[in-house]
């Protein structure tokens, strides 16, 4: 093997290594996600907050409804998707709670456009969710669990915030601050789409795998030599 590549993050990478039964670490190489073709910066500066996932456990849709309840904010929030929890998230609703259910991939990023922030509260270890590098494309901040690879894509405080993992009041407070804060959710909002156009555009994505792809073939070379050398001599 050449090299091994993944998508996520340098933390990704770090775990990686454990799966690594030759300790050749060096052979690892973590290529994050990135959205395609940018979208246009948000419409406004944001009138509900936005969650965009499947309604599973695992992706932390009962931490989401529960803060809902808890927050004293009077914000919407919003939540496209669908799954196995569809029915209770429609049962346990609160008032400013819109469910969607399943919208169009084009949807999803007109909603993120009128979005203050999005939330990602997953219980769950995720490697890289493509809905926080579309809503950095979008110049919107991101609400997160601390949790794995989420807590090194999102930089608390500057492209979004950080709540405990499944820790509903925890999420319920960061909503009300970022609803009661909108010039510095604005900043952040634009720190997240400059750290797209740095990290996460199509453009840096295809250097980034031509590079990874220079280097297996170079690293691969010697082998190559060595055996066409035995074949030749053999």
């Amino acid at each position: 093997m050449a090299l091994w590549l993944g998508p996520g993050t340098t933390e990704s990478a770090k775990l990686s290594t454990r799966f690594n039964y030759f300790h050749q670490a060096d052979r690892i190489v973590v290529k994050p996600n990135f959205v395609s073709h940018a979208p246009e910066g948000r419409s406004s500066g944001g009138e509900y907050g936005l969650y965009a996932g499947r309604l599973s456990e695992e992706k932390g849709i009962r931490v989401l409804l529960r803060a809902a309840a808890k927050s004293s904010s009077s914000i919407l929030l919003k939540v496209a998707g669908d799954g196995p929890l569809l029915e209770e998230a429609r049962d346990s609703m609160a008032g400013h709670v819109d469910l969607l259910g399943r919208v169009s991939p084009e949807q999803v990023v007109d909603l993120m456009r009128g979005a203050r922030f999005v939330i990602v509260p997953s219980i769950c270890f995720e490697n890289f969710p493509l809905v926080i590098a579309e809503s950095f494309a979008c110049g919107v901040p991101v609400i997160a669990s601390r949790l794995g690879y989420l807590a090194e894509i999102v930089e608390d405080g500057r492209t979004g915030l950080l709540f405990a993992p499944g820790d509903s009041q925890d999420l319920a407070a960061k909503v009300d601050w970022a609803w009661s804060n909108p010039e510095a959710m604005s900043e952040m909002g634009r720190a997240a789409r400059r750290e797209y156009e740095c990290k996460y555009t199509s453009e840096h994505n295809y250097r980034m795998l031509m590079e990874i792809y220079q280097r297996a073939i170079t690293s691969r070379a010697p082998q190559g030599r060595a055996v066409a050398k035995e074949l030749v001599e053999g």
